[in-house]
């Protein structure tokens, strides 16, 4: 074999190497997303989301409901209309350009699998992939499961740039923070490692505001802290917790339920806003929100859930970025709450099962 036909044939084999390289690259793509924001509503039933403000359940005087703010804010002609009212910014574009599941008039259902239908299980399933069942209670006990958030801070790309703030006391359990080492406070105060002087003005205001309920601070602070964390630490992947609609509901009173929804749905709104405009975030940051269970479906018991609830099976969940694509209220599907870890890692191109093999896959259709 001569020199100059041994020197073709090692040139033809390199080029046949970096096609197939290509081709490789070409078939995997990265992902479109680097940034994950996860908001949870605790409590929020399936029926407000897909279709708004129910009129039995604002009372029985006729009188002081049509005279309600309550009523003339959220009471419309339609459902569609109903529902619009009372989240906007998830149906004018969370809806519009990304996709919505759980909504059984478009044979769509999504569900628990922990069987137990109240929060810390619901967390724990939702964040970790799996129902397990020594989480049983709403008890302060470290969760025993790796959770998204815990693994997504253990690779190379995300550690230290995972945050978590919540309206529940338990949120240093649920992502078990002494384990995990996320930056989890239990609400008191919402900062709880304040580095600017917002840090500390929040930390002041919340101080100030009322105690309602033990160990559930109101949504405007934790919300306004997770603002900040985003506008200072810059986190690929934070989460918060909202939980005003759930107390509201256990306290029955359904004009409250409806404006922590609204609120909810404003806080949404601000920070996909706020991060659309920041370099970091615009164009490569998903949304996924979720709620941790569902609630009774009738007059006598819709401020209830857990397993004799049950109605309080029924979750819904929603995902938005540019690499999902935009279809809207999914039709014909059957979800479980189990599959928003494994969808959390496959936003932003990361495989939850691979460590996890017992966890649900993500949602379907979520990423292209």
């Amino acid at each position: 074999m001569s020199y100059s036909f041994a020197m073709r044939k090692l040139v033809l084999a390199s080029l046949a190497i970096l096609a197939l390289v290509a081709a490789a690259g070409a078939a995997a793509p990265p992902s479109a997303v680097a940034n994950v924001i996860v908001v949870t509503m605790d409590g929020l039933r399936w029926q407000e989301v897909f279709g708004g403000a129910e009129r039995s359940l604002f009372g029985e005087d006729e009188k002081a409901i049509t005279g309600s703010s309550a009523y003339r804010r959220f009471w419309k002609d339609t459902p569609e209309a109903r529902r619009a009212a009372l989240m906007p910014f998830f149906w004018s574009v969370v809806a519009a350009q990304g996709q919505v599941f759980g909504d059984p008039s478009r044979g769509s259902r999504s569900r628990l699998t922990n069987g137990l239908w109240f929060s810390y299980p619901g967390y724990a399933e939702m964040l970790a992939g799996v129902a397990d069942p020594r989480v049983d209670s709403n008890d302060k006990i470290p969760n025993p499961n790796v959770t998204v958030l815990e693994w997504l801070n253990g690779l190379a790309g995300y550690r230290g740039r995972v945050a978590t703030f919540g309206a529940w006391d338990l949120l240093p359990y649920i992502v078990n923070a002494q384990r995990s080492g996320l930056p989890a406070g239990d609400g008191y105060p919402p900062v709880p490692d304040p580095q600017t002087d917002r840090d500390r003005a929040i930390n002041a205001l919340a101080e100030d505001l009322p105690p309602i309920w033990e160990g559930a601070p109101l949504d405007a602070p934790i919300m306004h802290a997770a603002l900040e964390c985003l506008r200072t630490r810059r986190p690929r992947v934070l989460w918060v917790m909202l939980g005003e609609t759930d107390e509201w509901a256990h306290e029955r009173r359904y004009d409250l339920y409806l404006d922590s929804a609204f609120r909810a749905d404003r806080f949404i709104r601000r920070i996909w806003e706020m991060a659309q405009g920041m370099p970091e975030y615009a164009g490569s940051t998903a949304l996924v929100l979720a709620t941790d269970h569902g609630r009774g479906a009738t007059n006598a018991d819709w401020t209830d859930h857990g397993r004799k609830v049950p109605a309080a099976e029924a979750t819904w969940a929603a995902v938005m970025g540019p690499g999902t694509p935009a279809l809207g209220v999914r039709e014909s599907v059957t979800v479980t709450t189990a599959q928003v870890a494994a969808t959390i890692a496959a936003l932003v191109g990361e495989d939850f099962r691979a460590a996890v093999p017992a966890a649900a896959p993500p949602l379907p259709g979520i990423s292209r």
